[in-house]
């Protein structure tokens, strides 16, 4: 078991950076090799599933994810997302917070936090230190960009 995390703040506000976080098919776009199907129809909510397929030909593995906790920010209240990943090849839970700055702070901005952990599957636990290390930094490059709000190239 790994568990990583990453603390991002951006000049936006929550509801934006929440929008911008659980726009799944939004992140297969950051992620190299990676497409993303939602399986169940209408908005996120709890109870979305959803599949990210990694892989090149035939050598690809699924790791699909369902909603558990769906709390969108709303009236200055932080905003919480887990996602239960269920795959037999990954396993393990992300959750997603958003929390608006300070009614009368010089600026707006949101404290992003993506807390995740991960478990592959043939991979022994002294893997930990690297898989939260490459966790960090693919799911780092993945918030910052749909954060920014500029695509980035998977390559780059």
């Amino acid at each position: 078991m790994t568990v990583f995390r990453i603390v991002r703040t951006a000049p936006l506000p929550a509801a934006e950076a929440w929008r911008r976080l659980t726009d799944w098919p939004a992140h297969a776009a950051q992620v190299p090799l990676t497409r993303i199907f939602v399986v169940t129809e209408g908005p996120s909510a709890e109870g979305t599933r959803f599949v990210a397929r990694t892989g090149v030909g035939p050598v690809r593995f699924d790791d699909p994810m369902e909603i558990v906790r769906w709390e969108p920010p709303e009236g200055g209240r932080a905003g919480h997302c887990r996602l239960e990943k269920r795959g037999r090849v990954v396993l393990g839970w992300a959750e997603i917070a958003v929390r608006q700055s300070p009614p009368g702070a010089e600026a707006t901005w949101t404290e992003v936090t993506w807390t995740e952990e991960l478990r592959v599957r043939g991979f022994p636990g002294a893997a930990g230190p690297v898989l939260a290390r490459a966790g960090r930094h693919v799911f780092g490059r993945v918030v910052d960009s749909l954060l920014s709000g500029v695509p980035r190239s998977p390559g780059r």
